[in-house]
């Protein structure tokens, strides 16, 4: 038997699954279906719901967070109560706060309050910050203050919740609230969430104390990037807010890098990737939709150089009926970054600085034109990042903290990413690789995905106080090391002038360079698919890293690889593969495990239509 399978059978024996007769249309996503009349809900669904909402209560617990549990269900008083008293957040008048209503919202001038129950209760000087409600049926008063504040808001839910206090329910898990086993189970599960992270945190509060010893020189340091985890955005339910915010938002698509490396005339964003889409409609196809789901206005600017504008205009043609405003830029002539042969690729960004590329595109007048129209955000995406999202999520926290710059990171394959999806933590600018180098990863313990948010008027206001200056990185350098160390001064060219500057960490699904072959095979797998612009991983891959794919030459041309594969194979449970030689795939093929196959020089292998490979090594056909 599996874990998953005793898991499964522990939420079964709680009765969590038992909801009630009549499921709502908005619920019927977490629903199984109905016997005896009586909603089925699904184990699975509030599994995942569960995971999540336990996830998210440890990254607030870590940061020591303000916590406030609601239950008025008498039955629960003392499952409550015990889980409160273990991790230090009992309050003899937590099961009467919510007889009352109007707790939270004039919680800025604390009355005294008098509940049902004839008891004295006073309110809290400073909201919390998280909400935990156990029985939300009884209580939508809570929910709907807390919402109001733009408090997050974890709940048990059951099938017949309307939707009008369903949708601001940050954290819902789908359930049958009124078992007592499962709010036992909730409750022990938050016990031990907090207990862990109360005590990750006696170990942070101890590097913090000895870090403070040289405080004066730590908070002088320029060299430094808070990095927030994903995990901790939120973004508010409040659609007005939500249309006001995007309307305020320009996305600027990159587009210098050319597909000569690959045997593709014309710019990369013109190369199909993705069921005959190219990396430019991914993006057009997400403004679409956001344009159309908050009723907004995101332009969309393409910013060329002189060996991609051409080509770029004939392709933005197909979009002239569109109703997205797309307008291409030819960048300011500036220098390219040296290949290590002295020579200026054609093929590499131009330039690879975000800043120098920025600063040369806001200073032909665009800056302007941007402010006049009431844009004060710029999201900057990368020539090679087909996996790019325009997130709101990402920007609502910008907007919320006024944040002036943001890097979008994620973890490197030699680091955990456990670690950084816990809390809050700096990283020095030279650990952050500005491209995906697999000889330098080892060095890294984060890459840049090449999305960049901007603050308009913070760069304005730099640029008229001439406060901004974008140190000249096209040096050619000669050895590999001067090459990692010309990246980590990329990555901090421009960081250092933005005095509210973080970076949010992003799950690696959000980060996929598109370089080689290699890289366009896993696009065109079973491995990826795409939901309105958004490059999807399939869910039924369990590993979240993806397959670590080595092509020999005879694959190094895009035509080279379509043609060497008559369909693309299924690599869904595929771990590693390394081909060389003169090898020819069939139709229908699945690889699993580690599979190694290489041609002898002057062989012909062909690997049959239909053939499952796992943890294979191929040399010969008779191997096969």
């Amino acid at each position: 038997m599996t874990l998953h399978s005793i898991v499964i059978q522990k939420l079964l024996s709680t009765n969590a699954h038992l909801g009630r007769r009549v499921a709502a249309h908005h619920f019927k996503q977490f629903t199984y279906g109905h016997r005896n009349n009586m909603a089925i809900i699904d184990s699975d669904r509030t599994l995942i719901c569960l995971r999540n909402a336990a996830q998210f209560i440890a990254a607030m617990a870590h940061s020591n967070a303000r916590f406030m549990f609601v239950n008025t269900n008498s039955l629960w008083d003392e499952i409550v109560e015990q889980m409160t008293k273990k991790i230090g957040c009992y309050s003899p008048a937590m099961n009467i706060l919510w007889r009352t209503g109007g707790f939270l919202t004039n919680s800025h001038s604390p009355k005294k309050f008098r509940s049902r129950r004839k008891k004295i209760v006073f309110g809290p000087t400073q909201p919390p910050d998280c909400l935990v409600v156990f029985d939300s049926d009884r209580k939508s008063s809570a929910i709907l203050e807390a919402h109001r504040l733009q408090i997050p808001i974890v709940s048990l839910v059951d099938s017949d919740m309307p939707i009008e206090y369903f949708n601001k329910i940050t954290y819902p898990i789908p359930c049958n609230n009124s078992s007592a086993k499962f709010v036992y189970l909730f409750c022990n599960l938050i016990t031990k969430t907090f207990l862990l992270q109360q005590k990750q945190r006696g170990h942070v509060s101890a590097e913090i104390d000895t870090s403070e010893q040289v405080g004066a020189i730590e908070e002088a340091k320029k060299d430094e990037l808070l990095v927030v985890p994903y995990e901790f955005l939120h973004i508010s339910t409040d659609v007005e807010k939500i249309e006001e915010m995007l309307d305020k938002l320009v996305v600027i698509k990159f587009n210098g890098a050319s597909g000569t490396s690959m045997g593709v005339s014309g710019p990369k964003s013109t190369m199909e990737i993705l069921n005959g889409l190219t990396s430019l409609d991914l993006i057009v196809n997400q403004i679409e939709s956001l344009n159309s789901k908050y009723h907004c206005s995101v332009p969309l600017v393409v910013v060329n150089t002189n060996s991609t504008h051409e080509d770029t205009l004939k392709v933005l043609e197909k979009y002239s009926s569109s109703d997205i405003n797309i307008q291409s830029i030819k960048q300011t002539q500036h220098s390219q970054l040296k290949s290590q042969g002295g020579q200026s690729g054609e093929d590499e960004l131009y330039p690879s600085d975000h800043g120098a590329v920025l600063l040369s595109l806001l200073k032909n007048g665009t800056l302007d034109v941007l402010l006049s129209k009431g844009k004060e955000y710029v999201l900057l995406v990368d020539s090679d990042n087909v996996a790019a999202k325009i997130d709101p999520k990402i920007l609502d926290h910008l907007v919320e903290n006024k944040i002036d710059y943001c890097m979008e990171v994620t973890p490197t394959s030699s680091y955990d990413s456990d670690l950084i999806g816990s809390r809050l933590q700096k990283f020095e600018l030279a650990e952050i690789a500005q491209n995906s180098v697999k000889d330098s990863m080892e060095r890294f313990k984060l890459v840049d995905t090449g999305s960049l948010w901007v603050n308009v008027r913070a760069i304005k206001k730099l640029l008229d106080t001439d406060e901004l200056r974008i140190e000249d990185i096209s040096v050619s350098k000669e050895t590999e090391s001067d090459q990692v160390l010309l990246q980590e001064t990329a990555v901090g060219s421009a960081i250092r002038f933005f005095k509210n500057a973080i970076g949010v960490s992003v799950p690696n699904s959000q980060f996929l360079s598109m370089k080689k072959t290699s890289d366009l095979l896993l696009l065109k797998s079973n491995l990826y698919t795409y939901d309105e612009g958004v490059v999807v991983r399939n869910i039924a891959r369990t590993n979240p890293a993806n397959p670590v794919i080595e092509l020999g030459p005879e694959f190094e041309k895009v035509s080279d690889l379509l043609s060497r594969f008559k369909s693309m194979p299924d690599i869904i449970d595929l771990d590693s593969l390394n081909v060389t030689g003169d090898v020819w795939f069939g139709a229908g093929i699945t690889l699993k495990g580690k599979v190694a196959i290489h041609a002898k020089p002057g062989m012909k292998l062909e690997i049959p239509d239909g053939v499952v490979l796992e943890n294979e090594d191929i040399k010969d056909p008779s191997d096969l």
